[in-house]
């Protein structure tokens, strides 16, 4: 079993996007694939139509795998099933301080789940915290949406600072381009500058793009009405991407 997180310290960067896309490709490249939704806001949840438990339950998540299998849900795709979000994973940090080892929290629980799944992709909040440093730990890839422009490539710095801080596997994080305009010349500079600088920087783009935009109507992944798409494409190439580094961990 493989796991990624899509992850920035920023919100608003394609990262609820990619997490869903990323989920929906991988369920139809054949991986038995479970999507966690760990923001609290829920938005992968909504695109997949999927509700949470009235129940609070966020209090038991990093107590036993068993927990989290009584929370999975199917989505309307084969192989692909759903841990939604609850408001009640507002209060992980509060949850995680009070735990001995926990940034291993998270790694440990996960690792009941390797003979329901192939690959757990986690959509996390646009946090620097507790349960940041608990994803840090339990992933394989850690996928970072950059927007090419000043503010977006400096929380990438803070990231990356974060990581050498911290003594934590900064060959792990893979940062890639997301709602890119090249017509703009800061975006088309930035690209140029980061690429040559940038350890591990995927190689897919991902664009700005309305249909991108339009999953939020559709409620559903790019590729379901719209794959010939430049943002369909793009999250295509970017999964095939993903798809060869992960059978080389």
């Amino acid at each position: 079993m493989k796991t990624l997180a899509c992850y920035s310290i920023k919100g608003g960067v394609g990262k609820t996007a990619s997490s869903v896309n990323l989920a929906y490709l991988a369920a139809q490249a054949g991986y038995r694939t479970l999507l966690i939704d760990l923001d609290s806001q829920g938005a992968s949840s909504f695109y997949f139509r999927v509700r949470p438990s009235k129940k609070n339950w966020g209090k038991r998540f990093f107590k036993t795998y068993e927990q989290l299998l009584k929370q999975i849900k199917a989505s309307d795709f084969d192989r692909l099933d759903i841990i939604p979000a609850h408001e009640s994973f507002r209060h992980f940090d509060a949850l995680l301080s009070d735990q001995g080892k926990r940034e291993q929290r998270l790694k440990r629980v996960l690792k009941g789940l390797k003979k329901e799944y192939d690959l757990i992709i986690l959509d996390c909040p646009p946090t620097l915290s507790y349960l940041s440093e608990a994803v840090f730990h339990a992933v394989n890839m850690i996928l970072v949406p950059v927007i090419p422009t000043t503010l977006s490539e400096r929380t990438f710095e803070q990231l990356q600072d974060f990581f050498h801080r911290n003594d934590l596997p900064e060959r792990t994080v893979y940062p890639f381009f997301s709602m890119v305009q090249r017509q703009k010349h800061l975006h088309k500079s930035t690209i140029e500058r980061l690429q040559d600088t940038t350890p591990r920087l995927l190689d897919a783009q991902i664009p700005f793009s309305t249909d991108i935009e339009k999953m939020g109507e559709h409620r559903s992944p790019i590729s379901c009405f719209a794959p010939r798409s430049p943002g369909g494409q793009a999250y295509e190439a970017l999964w095939q991407e993903i798809a060869c580094k992960l059978k080389k961990l």
